[in-house]
């Protein structure tokens, strides 16, 4: 099978479209990104409420905070490690995989620090790494040996498609906010465990985002075949997500058909 869904379960103009929260949102799509994992933990209660606003097919892949990949590096950050996973145990059952963002300042030199931290974690959940430095996607032996160790631990490196939003027209504040955040990276459409994750970072031209991912028309079937891909579509604006889900859905069930229906939600167009 393969997964689909958007890096958040929520957005005002989404109310319109009778996604108001988690709950909506569930009845849509089979998992989400969870970002807000990045910024900071969740209380308690929240935990809780999210498992009762999912059923048991529903699947999470939050992020580590940027406490653990970004200010600590990776290192000596054992406590933060365990509150982490404390905090989120009410959903293990529910956790697809999760998965680190590191940022570009993280080169080859530390990947001792990433086997080490890998290697260190619970062994009964399924972990993504997305690496942002340039080497890494250079073709040479930094790259090999950060897949290498990623497929001897069973680990999946997550693959960014930047490549519509960078080749948008720059014509409003969403798509220069994405343009300046988004990295612009070579995809390498590299599957190292079992569970590859495609980011699609739209744009919010539908035409062009439908042309650029044809590609994955390719990939993603024959991955599901001996494996179990994760899909996350990303809009600069996240008001126009469901849009991109809407214009590349028959294309996808049509190269994978366990992909189903799409989501019974009305067209974007009706938002304005």
């Amino acid at each position: 099978m393969i997964y689909i869904g958007l890096p958040q379960w929520s957005h005002p103009k989404w109310a319109r479209l009778g996604i108001q929260g988690l709950e909506d949102y569930a009845r849509h799509f089979n998992c989400v990104e969870g970002n807000t994992t990045l910024y900071a933990l969740p209380k308690a209660e929240i935990v809780a409420r999210w498992r009762e606003q999912t059923h048991d097919d529903f699947r999470f892949c939050f992020k580590f905070p940027a406490t653990i990949s970004h200010q600590a590096a990776l290192r000596n950050c054992d406590d933060l490690t365990q509150e982490f996973f404390t905090r989120l145990s009410p959903l293990a059952d529910r956790m697809g995989q999760f998965w680190l963002q590191l940022p570009a300042t993280f080169g080859p030199q530390a990947l001792p620090a990433l086997w080490e931290f890998l290697d260190g974690l619970p062994k009964t959940f399924t972990y993504g790494v997305e690496v942002r430095h340039a080497e890494f996607f250079a073709k040479g032996e930094a790259e090999t040996q950060l897949n290498r160790g990623l497929h001897m631990r069973g680990v999946n490196r997550v693959i960014l498609d930047s490549r519509p939003v960078h080749s948008a027209i720059p014509s409003n504040q969403a798509i220069i906010d994405a343009q300046r955040k988004k990295p612009k990276l070579p995809v390498h459409a590299v599957v190292t465990a079992r569970d590859p994750m495609v980011r699609f970072i739209g744009s919010d031209d539908m035409a062009q985002n439908r042309a650029l991912f044809d590609v994955w028309l390719q990939k993603l079937p024959l991955w599901e075949q001996s494996s179990t891909p994760w899909l996350f579509l990303h809009t600069p604006d996240i008001a126009q997500a469901p849009e991109l889900v809407d214009t590349l859905w028959s294309s996808l069930r049509a190269a994978i058909p366990s992909v189903g229906a799409a989501p019974s939600i009305p067209q974007q167009s009706s938002l304005f």
